[in-house]
């Protein structure tokens, strides 16, 4: 009876992550909107951290707790469910466009971020300095993504801003927050009881309940026809997570991670570079490719399970 309370909570705590990040989400976007910037810069920085708050949120509350496994686990599995199986998704209903500055600019950051972090882990843990300097990418990443700042050339989110969007965007950061600290403890719960490894609970359950703000985005996106908000709601994404959330759960308490912990992030970076390849072939995300993705991201999990 005990596990079905945690097995009740997670379902409405992944309900109050999602519901927290759509009221960010929708918010964030207006205020960007305000600010004159176009749909991809929306999609790579203001609606890539918002609906990251729910990663963000339960990595640094599983660090804190000294969970590194679930910690480094969720945005492992959240990064492999966000190109894996909700890109793979999306172009089911139509290939996804890649322009060059997407690729080059963004593509190869995030590959690039992937290979260090198997630096940075080779010792099996991410220290303060390493977290220190992951979160200071993100900030210059972001800095140049300002200085690059492009023009409207692209239809922007619809909806404009509204003095309440501000308290929306507190309250819900609020709810994710919340959420977070007990999908943390009931997942950690359930691990126990069945003698399952905190890692496979948030390389899985945790990181799918956290990614449903992603998917949500970019299946609303895809259906509006702002692809440059789909795809890079999901590249940005998933360097904020990297850079940010591993980054900043690393400053408050080193992570520890074991070797087949290590294989895990080996096997994203190659992941990585299996979608630059489709990224560059024919400028688009083809319905093919994205039944490749949604094979791998599976095989992923598989391996996961196995080890």
């Amino acid at each position: 009876m005990d596990i079905l309370l945690h097995i009740f909570i997670i379902i409405l705590t992944i309900l109050g992550l999602w519901g927290g990040a759509v009221w960010v989400v929708d918010s964030a976007t207006h205020i960007a909107k305000k600010l004159g910037v176009s749909e991809l810069i929306i999609g790579l920085t203001v609606v890539a951290i918002a609906t990251s708050l729910p990663e963000f949120a339960v990595t640094v509350s599983a660090a804190l707790r000294g969970r590194s496994a679930i910690s480094l686990g969720n945005v492992v599995g959240s990064n492999i469910f966000n190109l894996g199986f909700i890109l793979g998704l999306v172009t089911l209903f139509g290939s996804i466009p890649i322009s060059r500055k997407l690729l080059t600019r963004d593509g190869f950051l995030l590959l690039g971020i992937g290979i260090l972090l198997l630096i940075f882990f080779w010792d099996h843990q991410l220290s303060l300095v390493e977290g220190l300097l992951l979160v200071a990418t993100l900030i210059i990443y972001l800095i140049i993504l300002y200085l690059q700042k492009e023009s409207i050339d692209e239809e922007v989110p619809a909806g404009n801003f509204r003095w309440f969007d501000i308290p929306k965007l507190i309250v819900g950061v609020a709810v994710i927050i919340l959420s977070a600290n007990y999908l943390v403890d009931a997942a950690t719960t359930i691990a126990r009881h069945f003698h399952v490894s905190e890692w496979l609970i948030g390389i899985t359950i945790v990181a799918a309940g956290t990614s449903m703000p992603e998917f949500a985005t970019s299946m609303v996106a895809l259906n509006k026809g702002r692809h440059g908000i789909s795809i890079g709601n999901l590249i940005g994404s998933d360097i904020f997570n990297m850079l940010g959330v591993l980054g900043t759960a690393s400053i408050m308490r080193p992570l520890q991670i074991t070797f087949s912990e290590y294989f895990g992030l080996t096997l994203l970076a190659i992941s990585y570079l299996i979608l630059l390849i489709m990224m560059r072939t024919g400028w688009k995300i083809s319905k093919a490719e994205g039944i490749l993705l949604l094979a791998i991201a599976v095989i992923r999990w598989s391996i996961d399970f196995i080890f």
